[in-house]
């Protein structure tokens, strides 16, 4: 008997045959990397649990740009560390808040990078949580009212895109409303339209300083169980205005890209959250896996399950294995 006439492995016998077939090739290009603001000047002080990510003083996010821009990251998106919080979050609607401060900072510097800004008011309450409390439950509609306010803040101090992170209903709708009465249309709204309620975001949350004082944030980020519920946000999100959506976390919601990515015909996201990475780097550092041969086979896969964009902390390393 002859062997079968089709032997697969005669594709993958070198590199450059590998490559030649490749379906699926990661570049730089879809990457965007996250940075932590804080007040002060000449401050840099890294996460404990986020080994290589650091809370920054504007001064040095513009100098990390820098260095983001050069290895060829297309942007950044920034979280906020408040001098002061309450209950309400109004630091974040400051024109010299402390995000607002970062944008102009990079925006001065004339740096060829998009800016992303998180909209949302964890890091900004007393109690952590996502929205104005009220009898001890998030108010859905006061928040919104309040996360409109902040998008535009941030689109007049120069963001390119917004990206709200807070799971309230109608807030694409009132973020687009908002922008559009005060002429900045073309500021794009890349909406976390399935966000999950996930004990993966403990590391950021460090990062962050947005610990939930009580309780948890089940009753507004997704529940894990759930596919089709997210297919539904995403489709309320885009009907409202969202020019990107995006699925987070990411690793153990790839079924979730993947859906997402067939039910819709605009750009899909993933977040690497901080929980993904901190466990990628405490099992290299262990020397129990290769973290770049790890690492590059992750973002592949997210990629791989239709993510356009992949939002992650491992994003200048990644520039720098893909260029070497």
């Amino acid at each position: 008997m002859s062997f079968p006439t089709h032997r697969p492995r005669r594709l993958r016998r070198t590199e450059a045959l590998r490559g030649l077939v490749r379906e699926t090739r990661l570049t730089t290009a879809g990457l965007i990397y996250p940075l932590f603001v804080c007040p002060g000047e000449k401050i840099r002080q890294e996460v404990s649990s986020m080994p290589g990510v650091f809370q920054q003083s504007v001064d040095a996010i513009v100098e990390e740009c820098r260095e983001v821009a050069d290895v060829g990251i297309p942007g950044v998106i920034l979280f906020g560390l408040p001098e002061t919080k309450d209950a309400t979050g109004s630091s974040s609607l400051l024109a010299q808040g402390i995000v607002q401060k970062a944008v102009a900072a990079i925006r001065k510097a004339n740096l060829p990078l998009l800016v992303i800004t998180d909209v949302c008011l964890c890091e900004y309450t007393d109690h952590g949580h996502c929205g104005v409390i009220e009898n001890g439950e998030v108010r859905n509609d006061a928040t919104v009212a309040i996360l409109a306010e902040q998008a535009l803040s941030h689109a007049r101090a120069g963001a390119d895109i917004v990206a709200p992170s807070d799971m309230m209903d109608g807030r694409v709708a009132a973020i687009r409303a908002k922008l559009d009465e005060n002429k900045l249309e073309d500021v794009a709204i890349l909406s976390y339209a399935a966000k999950y309620c996930s004990g993966f975001y403990g590391p950021f949350r460090e990062a962050a300083q947005s610990s939930p004082q009580f309780g948890d944030r089940r009753s507004y980020q997704m529940d894990p169980a759930n596919v089709r519920e997210a297919l539904k946000e995403v489709a309320l999100d885009i009907a409202e205005g969202a020019d990107m959506v995006m699925v987070k976390p990411a690793l153990p919601y790839l079924d979730v890209i993947r859906q997402v990515r067939d039910s819709c015909n605009v750009p899909v996201g993933a977040y690497n959250v901080s929980g993904e990475y901190a466990m990628v780097k405490a099992a290299a550092r262990n020397g129990w896996l290769d973290e770049e041969r790890v690492v590059l086979e992750i973002l592949t896969g997210m990629q791989r399950a239709g993510a356009d964009i992949i939002l992650t902390y491992h994003a200048k390393d990644v520039a720098r294995w893909l260029a070497s």
